[in-house]
């Protein structure tokens, strides 16, 4: 290893190759770092050279990565829009060259170079030496563009040939995303020679569909890989699907080679992950998935028959808008193919349909007509597989026909490399993440990470060209400026077989015979049985069993080891045995097992102290060292066996798990043999046992000689013997045992004394006098003492009667009854002994209110032994009321004081009066008085509350802690501390007036005592924080990091705390350093990155929490070995690492020589420049050295509170040079320059102050705009908060009658929409058929009323696959009108259907995912059900506030602007409908004049930025406001004309006066045409003649066109299309002056909520309030639900309230209130619909189970109303709870009730058009429904069959076999 060290180990001077040992596992890691960020990596497959692609260099490696040679490719002379030759361009700067692309051309030995200057021109350079350029030309014009200026574009390449007149040349294919200064060709194939015309790099191929420029910039291309496979050259990308939506979708793109028009192009979407969530891919690898991986893809099913010489495309993912999860899919190739072909032969065959669906797009273009109009024929497809001219191309799938993957496995944070090995038939995945690291994944039936990549994890991205060396054997990763070799495997690190296998390698296995952990190809017997135990089935080579299996230490013998997985031993393997020290030869007998001998009695180790026996390890061993196998092997001790229990020898002996036997003679354990006798005892025959046991009495007291009996059993070998008892109590004394009759024994106890507890254990041990042994002894008994615990005489009464406890007034104690000598002169017995007076030792407070109402804590003894014997109490000669549940025995009274009289004395004693009259008084005074609160600060806080509040007065220490009550207003103050003054924390304050009035403060006493300081407290918004600087920080924590603001005068504490996103992780809390009321400084908090974590940081202020984004933790820098050793004051100190710049700066870095500083002068990301220290510095710690050597300093760097010793220096000094020849020589020439110094240094020292103050002018300009936002955006929001009820007119409600209301919901939602025939109700049947179909249908409607063939007929529909969900839908809406008339036969049907499906789910799906969607037409039968049956109830209850929810939704959204072109609102609750700019307006109010309804004016409230057609939808609302919507006129029917002078003026939307911007209109608003407040305007029914429209109209073609384009916008402009005025200088000022931070604009949604809180819980009550009616239909269903349940184990309480919500509240409620159209005759607009689905998933999620967890990534939508959701949910719970316990709705009510709906409503609706359409159903699976009805017995007896089969003969007009 040394020699690899010093083979490898040199400097150079820009990049270093460094090979190192890892002093953790001695892992040999080669790597290289360049000073720039590396782009591209290749290898030469023949060399195995690598050549890194990196800024402004080219690097050419060797295997071992030390450096060859370099080419340098910038920094160049360029400007963005240069078109090179540089020399002619104007304007260039140096700018650095990235590397776009790097191709390796084994065949003529060129490295192809393309970089992002001169428009992304390419070079061509020798292999074996980089240095040498073998082409390059600037001059060849735009053909020979290939790459990218644009730093974000990706360009990928393949090498390929080309064959022209039977010339092949050498081509590259390039893939290339969209660059706005680049070539435009997405696709295009270089040629590598000049030929003819052709140039070297000219794109030979012209193929307008993808290489042109207006539709590529809208796709958003992102190439990730290219590869050729089998004469197709594919790419993988990712863009939009079509320019309108900004989501990525993952695509592989595939080209025949040969195909020299790219005819063949066609494109397949691919998706990975469940709804295709990880839908943009990363990195990609190609590779065979060997046979294991094979085996299990081609069993799971979904990726068709694999092979293991197939070549599978892995890749990896991540969802767009989620950089924190990602995932790795897999695609065979076949698959790709099979697909990809189904595509283009359903486009050149089947009118691009498959299955009947569309299944083939055409990217690119603008054509909207039908492409797939060819008609080959199947059988001549192969003919055209690469496509032709007269064909369609390019083609792609439609999202339908995506090839779909499962996520194989996925991890949390950014995959962004991923490469493929095999190893011995199994795939192992090398994953590399955006922090640097590399995951080992072995890809199995279940995939798992079981290792990293050795190497410093140093939080860079790690390069998607990741891929192994020529041997397999080692990967290359590259990161951001290093490329690492490191092996693929470490398995020789590994010495023992079971770590050997822990490591789960598919690399690696435990090579047995050999005793090392290999790879099985380093293995020499790894074919044999057991030969080669591979990692992942974690199984070594185990010692299974011994014969005998254990032994006693007293003998020997051979034993016999059973080792199963042992592999074959041949003869000249020798094996031995090592059993502790002892080695003997091991034989292997037939069956397999090994003997060896055991050692003999006297070589084997001591017993231990304590235990039985000693466990020796037996080791077996092959060819001297090779360790097999090893077990510990138990070599017993019987004698020791006692050890366990002393007091029961005998016991412990016989019952130990060796077998061995008690000798009661001599009181020995010994091994088990086959002598008997009287006085042996065998093995588990404990019951013969000699023992004493059974002491009576089990209670001794403390202090008083108790005689003891007990019971002796076995006895019979011990006649006459004598025996002593003793206890480990009383340690020196032990008495004689008397002998009673029988088996009892008496003796007369001991005189113990004890008092560290009331109680504890005694065990008394029996020993045979004669021989002083111990006989077995269970005598336990328990030891008290009557004075523990018993201080009084009333506690002393209080004990258990068992004790015999008495109070003995003589010793004034608690003492055991035999103790206490009564006087002599007769006094009576202790038993009697009356307690003496109660004490009072303590009052607790001292101090009460005049009302009392307060408690008071007396402290004593003798207070009673019940609570009962309290008798009275009274304070200051006022009774005080026992507080019985607080009384504890003799010690503590609790009372409630009264209120006193003024003219009584305000202070006393307290006196306790017990049973038997004797009372207790205290020796303290307690006094009445009353507190007077007279001051509080702060007198402010903020609405978060927290802040801590000190009220001052006299006597406030009045009561105690827990009596006092602080509130503000009706804000609680918490009580924390109490005393002379009284300090408090502050609650929320939850009202919407802010700042709030001051407001009173009020301390409450007890329960009868107020007072109050008026006007005390005030509260105030809370503080807005602004932004802070710097937004990062090293996890060792100390930067300073400045928080701007305002209001943090307000706040008292402020702290700034990091979360870890771990489950484990712990809060890192940093206090501030500094504050004002703009400005507060942290220093961010260290945090402990061991495990890696996102970590989240906020600042708290008091109550007020704030997340602080972005914020982010960088990994702490790493530092290299110094350099250079010497320092001198003349020289420069240069300190090398990795990530400096990631969180600190020059001027926060400290560095320290000795004890110096010294001044940091330059920070790069991986360099120090240090200026030497400008004194000798001095060791910090004294070195005592005798030699005079200049001292070793260390050399320290300070990052916050990180410090790192970077290495040793030594500090040399220049010596003095004499005084005469410094002065001629220095001070001379050094007057000269100062002077000159001085003389620049005042010119530049005025320019730059010339240039701060123009930089200081513009930020201050900045900062005046952004608090001019901040204030009046404040100023809005406080506006809003009034009580919006004042302005909801009390109109009628327009409900829509039953009819429309069952058309809107049932049929509305289906593809025709209004115009379905349902709706419409016109049914094309000619006049002569009509009678005969009417009757026909008269008897369907017939057939349909018999349950058998209704089910049957529904049945045979469901199991259709062309039946699809849609189908469901209406096929069940349908059949509600055609069964309405017998509403109870529909009930009972469904019923029956419900209990099948419930049946399905609860018996194999989840049953929590049943009534989940509308899957099956009873899901939509049910929906339609509770439409029906809970119409009444929308009309009678909540029809109401659900109007006055949408009108004052609507109300508020027109306050405010509202964008006609993008739908988006200044106030509403949808974050993504929000008007996230500042839009200058004004509320006018309009005289509206209605043309022909005579003079009356009506007022009309409307912006002066509304569009016409705004203003004209207001001014109809208010004019026809008591019409309902559909009979008011529509906005297209009427014109507005607008009479300013004697001419009228008519108003447009759009017309030739509209403003136009570049390529943009403006949509005219009143403010365009300068429409005043108060101006009168005219609404006209009929449209005006044309020719005013048309004033000073020239050109009617020119004002269609005008009209008719789309860039028109209202108030806001898309921010992506940039005109040119932009470019004009002062208007970019303005722009960045008056850019809007968007985040301001959030506070309006809580604005809004806040404003219509009321009607939204209004919503909710009147739905969810189970107290009022509850439609009986509800609680029939919901009974019905519960029924079902109890019928199933499985179906517990959650699943119960799951299917509740599913079947009432989210299929329909939810469906109501995002449609009130659906009930009411209204118009819902976009931007009322956004605030409608907030509030609908609100309700949603309110329904819901699970808990919602909160981060900052939640969506707003979720985070509005987060707080309210808990209450929501308790409404829900609440209203299924009361449903459950209201009366049961019998079958015969509902029936009725439901009779009474078909009666009332049936004749309204269209049946018969209900019945046609379900009969065309029939008509389509006729068949299928006669074929179930055949099989059917009960459809057969009913003849269905053939009454199906007539209606057929008179509906469709036919004859049919009847």
């Amino acid at each position: 290893m040394a020699s690899w060290v010093s083979l490898l180990l040199f400097l150079i001077w820009q990049s270093t190759s460094k090979a190192q040992e890892e002093s953790s596992n001695n892992i040999p890691i080669l790597e290289f770092t360049s000073e720039t960020p590396i782009n591209n990596v290749v290898q030469d497959p023949n060399t195995g050279r690598i050549y890194l692609g990196a800024v402004n260099t080219i690097f050419q490696l060797g295997p071992s990565l030390h450096k060859e040679a370099q080419a340098e490719t910038g920094p160049k002379q360029d400007a963005r829009t240069c078109t090179p030759p540089a020399s002619a361009c104007q304007d260039t700067k140096l700018m650095p060259n990235l590397n776009k692309l790097l191709l390796v051309h084994p065949s003529n030995g060129s490295l192809i170079v393309c970089g992002s200057r001169y428009r992304g021109i390419c070079s061509l350079l020798n292999l074996t030496n980089v240095g040498q350029q073998l082409y390059y030309s600037d001059s060849k014009g735009e053909r020979t563009y290939v790459a990218s200026i644009e730093d974000n574009v990706n360009v990928v390449g393949v090498m390929s040939t080309f064959l022209r007149d039977e010339h092949t040349f050498s081509v590259f294919l390039v893939g290339k995303g969209y660059g706005s200064l680049d070539s435009t060709k997405l696709i295009s194939t270089r040629i590598l020679q000049d030929f003819r015309d052709w140039v070297v790099f000219e794109s030979i191929i012209e193929a307008s569909t993808v290489q042109t420029t207006p539709f590529v910039p809208k796709y958003l291309h992102d190439f990730r890989h290219a590869f050729k496979e089998d004469g197709f050259v594919y790419f993988l990308f990712s863009r939009t699907l079509d320019g309108t939506d900004n989501k990525n979708l993952t695509f592989v793109s595939r080209l025949c080679e040969e195909d020299h028009h790219y005819y063949s192009h066609t494109e397949l979407q691919l998706n990975c992950g469940p709804n295709n969530r990880y839908n943009k891919v990363q990195a990609a690898y190609v590779a065979s998935p060997g046979k294991e991986l094979a085996r299990v893809m081609t069993e799971l099913g979904t990726y068709g028959k694999v092979f293991s010489w197939n070549k599978v495309l892995f890749m990896v993912a991540t969802p767009d808008d989620d950089d924190n999860d990602s995932a790795l899919c897999m695609y065979p190739l076949n698959a790709i193919n099979e697909r990809l072909v189904d595509i283009i032969s359903a486009c050149y065959s089947d009118s691009g349909k498959i299955s009947g669906f569309p299944a083939v797009d055409i990217p690119y273009s603008s054509k909207t007509d039908e492409f797939c109009t060819s008609k080959i024929s199947k059988d001549t497809l192969e003919n055209f597989k690469c496509g032709a001219d007269f064909l369609p191309s390019p083609l792609a799938s439609k999202p339908r026909f995506a090839l779909k993957a499962d996520a194989v496995l996925t991890r949390p944070g950014l995959l962004t490399a991923v490469a493929v090995a095999m190893e011995n038939d199994h795939t192992i995945v090398f994953l590399g993440n955006s922090q640097g690291e590399v995951f080992k994944v072995h890809l199995t039936t279940d995939p798992y990470v079981y290792s990293k990549t050795p190497g410093d994890m140093i939080g860079e991205k790690v390069n998607k060209n990741l891929f192994f060396d020529l041997s397999q054997s080692h990967l290359y990763i590259t990161t951001e400026k290093k490329i690492t070799k490191v092996p693929v495997q470490t398995c020789l690190q590994k010495k023992d077989c079971q770590s050997c296998v822990e490591m789960m390698d598919p690399y690696c296995g435990w090579c047995v015979l050999e005793g090392r952990c290999t790879r099985r190809s380093e293995c020499r017997r790894a074919e044999e049985k057991n030969g080669w135990l591979w990692s992942p089935r974690q199984q070594c080579v185990k010692i299974v069993s011994f014969f005998p299996p254990n032994l006693s230490c007293k003998k020997t013998q051979k034993v016999k080891i059973n080792i199963p997985s042992l592999p074959s031993i041949w003869p000249a393997d020798r094996l031995h045995c090592t059993i502790d020290s002892l080695q003997c030869e091991g034989t292997m007998s037939d069956s397999g097992q090994v003997s060896c001998d055991l050692p003999r009695p006297s070589l084997i180790p001591q017993t231990p102290e304590d235990q039985d026996f000693v466990a020796v390890a037996v080791k077996i061993f092959v060819n001297e060292t090779v360790q097999l196998a090893t077990r510990e092997f138990k070599f017993y001790n019987c004698a020791a066996t006692v050890r366990k229990s002393e007091n029961t020898p005998c016991m412990s002996c016989v019952a130990s798990s060796w077998g061995c036997q008690w000798n009661t003679r001599d009181h020995t354990c010994s091994d088990m043999d086959d002598v008997n006798g009287p006085n042996i005892i065998k093995h588990r025959q404990g019951a013969k046992c000699p023992q004493f046991e059974n002491p009576d009495p089990v209670l001794i007291p403390v202090g008083y000689k108790t005689r003891i009996s007990f019971e002796g059993i076995n006895l019979d070998l011990y006649q006459g013997r004598i025996f002593t008892i003793g206890t480990e109590l009383m340690r020196n004394v032990e008495e004689e045992v008397n002998f009673e009759d029988g088996p009892f024994y008496t003796f007369s106890g001991f005189n113990f004394s004890y008092n560290k507890s009331p109680e504890t254990n005694v065990l008394f041990y029996v020993k045979d006098k004669e021989s002083g042994k111990k006989m077995d002894s269970t005598l336990n008994v328990t030891l008290y003492n009557c004075s523990m615990g018993r201080e009084d005489c009333s506690l002393c009464k209080n004990a258990d009667q068992k004790y015999k406890c008495v109070w003995c007034a003589k010793q004034k104690a608690c003492v055991y009854e035999k103790l206490c000598s009564p006087d002599q002169h007769g006094s009576e017995d202790p038993n009697n002994t009356e307690c003496p007076d109660p004490q009072i030792t303590d009052i607790i407070p001292l101090f009460g209110p005049m009302r009392g109402g307060i408690s008071i804590t007396i402290r004593g003894s003798n207070l009673g032994i019940h609570k009962e014997d309290i008798k009275s109490i009274t304070v200051v000669g006022e009774p005080c009321v026992h507080q019985q549940e607080k009384y504890s025995v003799s010690t503590s009274v609790v009372c409630e004081i009264g209120p006193l009289d003024r003219m009584k004395s305000l202070w006393g004693h307290v006196e306790v009066e017990v049973k038997g009259g004797k009372r207790g008084t205290s020796s303290m005074y307690f006094t009445y008085r009353d507190p007077i609160p007279e001051e509080v600060k702060p007198a402010r806080g903020p609405i978060a509350g927290g802040t801590l509040i000190t009220i001052s007065g006299q006597f406030l220490d009045t009561g105690s802690k827990d009596d006092v009550q602080v509130t503000i207003g009706a804000v609680d103050c918490t009580v924390e501390q109490f005393g002379p003054k009284i300090t408090c924390r502050t609650g929320e304050y939850r009202a919407d007036k802010v700042p709030s009035d001051p407001h009173t403060v009020t301390v409450k006493y007890g329960k009868s005592t107020t007072t109050t300081i008026p006007s005390a407290f005030q509260f105030l918004e809370n503080p807005i924080v602004l932004d802070h600087q710097p937004k990062g920080s090293f996890v060792c924590g100390g930067r300073n990091i400045v928080v701007t603001g305002s209001g943090f005068d307000l706040i008292q504490t402020a702290v700034m705390k990091v979360q870890g996103d771990n489950a484990v992780s712990v809060q890192h809390i940093q206090d501030a350093q500094e504050k004002n009321d703009t400005v507060i400084q942290f220093r961010s908090p260290t945090v402990n990155n061991s495990l890696y974590q996102h970590f989240k940081t906020y600042i708290k202020l008091d109550n007020w929490e704030k997340e602080l984004k972005p914020f982010d933790y960088h990994p702490d820098p790493t530092f290299n070995e110094l350099a250079k050793k010497t320092i001198t004051e003349a020289g420069i100190i240069i300190v090398t690492g990795r990530g400096f710049s990631k969180a600190m700066t020059a001027k926060e870095a400290q560095a320290f020589v000795g004890d110096v500083p010294c001044l940091v002068n330059t920070l790069q990301d991986d360099k120090l420049f240090l200026d030497p220290p400008s004194t000798p510095p001095r060791a910090r710690s004294r070195r005592h050295r005798r030699d005079t050597r200049p001292e070793l300093l260390d050399l320290t760097i300070k990052f916050g509170k990180g410090e790192w010793v970077v290495g040793s220096v030594r500090y040399k000094q220049n010596n003095d040079l004499s005084l005469y020849i410094i002065i001629p020589a220095v001070i001379v020439p050094m007057l000269l320059i100062i002077a000159i110094s001085v003389y620049c240094y005042r010119r530049k020292s005025q320019q730059a102050e010339r240039e701060y103050e123009k930089v200081k002018h513009q930020l201050e300009n900045l900062e005046e705009s952004v608090r001019d936002r901040c204030k009046k955006e404040f100023t809005d929001l406080m506006i809003e908060m009034e009580d919006h009820t004042n302005d909801l007119s009390e109109g009628r409600i327009p409900f829509l009658d039953y009819k429309t209301y069952t058309d809107r919901v049932f049929f509305l939602p289906s593809k025709d929409g209004a115009n379905d025939v349902m709706i419409t109700g016109k049914l094309d049947i000619p006049e002569a058929r009509r009678a005969t179909v009417t009757q026909a249908l008269n008897q369907f409607s017939n057939l349909l009323n018999s349950k058998t063939f209704l089910i049957n007929f529904i049945r045979t529909l469901e199991r259709s696959h062309d039946f699809n969900a849609r189908a469901k839908v209406y096929f069940a809406s349908l059949l509600t009108v055609a069964l309405h008339g017998k509403l109870e036969y529909y009930t009972d049907i469904m019923r029956t259907l419900l209990l099948e499906l419930m049946e399905e789910y609860v018996n194999s799906k989840n049953p929590k995912l049943m009534l989940r969607r509308s899957e099956t037409v009873v899901e939509r039968m049910l929906c339609n059900w509770m439409s029906i049956c809970l119409y009444q109830f929308l009309k009678d209850s909540a029809g109401e506030p659900l109007y006055k929810l949408f009108r004052a939704i609507k109300h508020q959204i027109e306050k405010g602007p509202v964008d006609a072109r993008v739908k988006k609102a200044k106030y509403t609750l949808n974050d993504t409908g929000l008007l996230g700019d500042d839009v200058e307006y004004s509320v006018l109010t309009l005289q509206v004049l209605v043309h022909g309804e005579g003079p009356d004016v009506t007022p009309v409230k409307v912006l002066n930025c509304d569009t016409i057609s705004q203003v004209k939808e207001k001014i109809i609302e208010q004019v026809y406001r008591n019409l309902p919507y559909s009979l008011r006129p529509k906005v297209d029917s009427v014109t507005l004309e607008w009479r300013p002078g004697s001419t009228g003026q008519i108003l447009s939307d759009l017309d030739l006066t509209s403003q136009k911007e570049g390529r943009w209109k403006r949509i005219n608003t009143l403010a365009h045409y300068n429409v005043r407040d108060n101006a009168t305007l005219v609404l006209s029914r009929a449209p005006h003649p044309p020719h005013n429209y048309d004033q000073n109209q020239e050109n009617h073609e020119e004002r269609n066109a005008l009209l008719d384009d789309d860039k028109v916008f209202h108030l806001v402009r898309p921010a992506d299309e940039l005109d040119e005025i932009k470019s004009k200088r002062g208007s970019i000022k303005d722009k960045s002056m008056t850019k809007a931070i968007t985040e301001i604009y959030l506070t309006r949604l809580l604005s809004v909520k806040g404003t219509l809180q009321q009607f939204v819980d209004d919503f909710f009550r009147s739905v969810l309030c189970s107290g009022a009616v509850v439609p009986p239909a509800v609680k029939y269903f919901f009974d019905f639900l519960d029924e079902q349940a109890l019928k199933h184990n499985n179906v517990d309480e959650e699943t119960i309230h799951i299917w509740k919500t599913n079947s009432l509240p989210l299929r329909f409620w939810v469906n109501i209130l995002k449609n009130p159209h659906f009930i009411f005759d209204v118009h819902v607009s976009e931007v009322v619909d956004a605030s409608l689905s907030v509030i609908a998933q609100t309700f949603m999620d309110a329904c819901t189970k699970s808990e919602h967890k909160l981060s900052r990534d939640s969506p707003s939508n979720k985070l509005l109303y987060a707080k309210e959701i808990s209450t929501y949910k308790k409404m829900v719970d609440d209203y299924y709870k009361g449903i459950r316990q209201m009366v049961s709705v019998s079958d015969q009510d509902m029936n009725t009730h439901l009779a009474e709906v078909s009666r009332s409503h049936t004749d309204k609706l269209n049946t018969q058009v209900s019945l046609h359409q379900l009969y065309q159903y029939a008509s389509k699976y006729y068949d299928g429904i006669v074929a179930s009805l055949e099989e059917d017995p009960a459809a057969q007896n009913k003849q269905l069959t053939m009454r199906l089969q007539q209606i057929a003969a008179a509906l469709e007009n036919k004859v049919t076999d009847l």
